[in-house]
């Protein structure tokens, strides 16, 4: 198996290997380039252990701090680096739905440079003034459609309730405009199916789909050892979302509460599974390199007896192909161990939560060499490698990735969602969280909703996930 590129995250005096730059600073400088890079066999690389024995495969030449960003051409690029250097030019934006999910999409942009919005929209005339507070300086519209008669809007981020998505995405498109639809594209496949395939059409302009653990540098991270095979034959994965909140929210009317609480109802939400959980399934559909060849549900309402019929506390097992099952689970009753995705083989597990994550190897895991440089610490009752996204910009600046993690709060898996797609929009390139990465998403979770629903399990055919 070839790298693609991979981050190793040493704590020796000489040694940093990251996903842009490979340094050996030390008795003995290595060079590598690119096609070289792309070529070496993984076990060749694992079992040398030291730069010294690398530098063997690589003749002896001399070009440090090599660029390592893709394979030539770009080809096999599964993201765009988040770390891309795109001028800032600005992109005139407008945002349709102001409620919580509208307004954060708001502030996330405020943290862009040149991401200037220009108009912002909702039906409901109230929410308005709590949008405008964030952006004074948007033109504040209740039709949509007025909004895209704005020759200069050139993006659209629609954050509306998600049955409420299909019409808009399909006449923004139609209007030129390149779109941010968030996840899931809709709440019926056939829904979800026009989108994309209208996206598709539209290959002229920038679609982007809101999974975002796909733009997300750590999740982006982490794929990398799994892309190299660092965890073997890969048996099962499991997931979780825990949060205690009721998603009730109260309203000076009965029609506005009903609307603000669309969530609750059947007819209207495609439940936990739906809204929460398909960012964390989508995790496994792009670290699998598959979509689920089955899904078997269960769910009811337990915490929250306030006449909902959507249920608060879902599990539900998701088949892989080569038997490999994600075992799933989401609760609004408890915020306990709060949410994760992690990933088992035979060599190690990969444990990610959102802007953190470990390797924890197997005791009778091969030993790849670099280990005994890397940074551990205690993940529960074993010891992990922190797998540091930034470790080698970190290192740069004189500093151990280890003691050197400050989270920016500002930097969420949404601010580097909505940075991807304004950098797709700026670059004229093709989002890699696209229609089709969208719909499938969108096919997974409906159905694994649907499996929720019935207390049942349901086979998925593969012409579901055709566009």
């Amino acid at each position: 198996m070839a790298f693609s590129f991979f981050d190793l995250n040493f704590q020796s005096p000489g040694y940093v290997a990251g996903v842009n730059k490979i340094v050996y600073k030390g008795e003995t400088d290595f060079t590598m380039n690119r096609e070289q890079l792309y070529t070496l066999d993984r076990r060749d690389f694992l079992n040398a252990g030291s730069a010294v024995a690398l530098t063997t495969f690589l003749g002896g030449r001399r070009v440090l701090a090599e660029e390592v960003v893709g394979p030539p051409g770009g080809k096999g690029m599964e993201v765009y680096d988040p770390d891309d250097e795109v001028p800032a030019t600005p992109v005139s934006i407008a945002v349709i739905g102001l409620g919580e999910q509208g307004r954060t999409l708001l502030t996330t942009l405020g943290y862009l440079e040149g991401a200037n919005v220009a108009h912002i929209c909702d039906h409901y005339e109230n929410i308005i003034g709590r949008a405008q507070e964030i952006v004074p300086k948007a033109v504040a519209a209740t039709e949509y459609k007025k909004v895209l008669e704005d020759k200069k809007v050139q993006a659209v981020f629609v954050a509306t309730p998600s049955h409420q998505h299909k019409q808009i995405v399909l006449d923004a498109l139609q209007a030129g405009k390149h779109v941010y639809c968030e996840a899931p594209l809709a709440v019926s496949v056939e829904d979800a199916k026009a989108i994309a395939q209208a996206a598709k059409a539209a290959s002229k302009q920038v679609f982007h789909s809101g999974l975002q653990y796909r733009a997300n540098k750590q999740h982006s991270h982490v794929l990398q050892f799994v892309r190299t095979g660092a965890l073997g034959t890969v048996c099962m994965g499991r997931a979780q979302w825990n949060k205690r909140t009721s998603w009730r929210r109260k309203a000076a009317s009965d029609e506005r509460q009903k609307e603000l609480n669309w969530r609750l109802s059947k007819a209207t939400s495609p439940g936990l599974i739906g809204e929460v959980g398909i960012h964390q399934i989508d995790v496994y559909n792009w670290f699998l390199k598959a979509t689920p060849v089955s899904v078997t549900g269960f769910g009811d309402v337990v915490a929250w007896q306030d006449g909902r019929d959507v249920a608060d506390t879902v599990q539900c097992v998701i088949e892989y192909p080569n038997n490999v099952r994600l075992s799933y689970s989401a609760t609004l009753g408890s915020s306990f161990d709060g949410n994760y995705e992690l990933l088992q083989g035979t060599d190690s597990t990969m444990l990610m939560r959102e802007t953190r994550a470990w390797m924890i190897k197997e005791a009778d895991s091969a030993a790849l060499g670099w280990e005994v440089y890397a940074y551990k610490e205690k993940v529960g009752e074993e010891t992990g490698i922190a797998l540091v996204a930034d470790a080698t910009k970190i290192l740069s600046e004189g500093k151990k990735p280890g003691e050197n993690r400050d989270i920016d709060p500002k930097k969420t898996p949404l601010f580097f969602s909505v940075s991807h797609f304004i950098n797709a929009v700026r670059s004229n390139k093709k989002s890699a969280v696209d229609e089709t990465r969208g719909y499938q998403a969108t096919v997974c979770a409906i159905k694994a909703n649907e499996a929720v629903v019935k207390g049942t399990k349901i086979q998925f055919e593969k012409t579901w996930f055709e566009i």
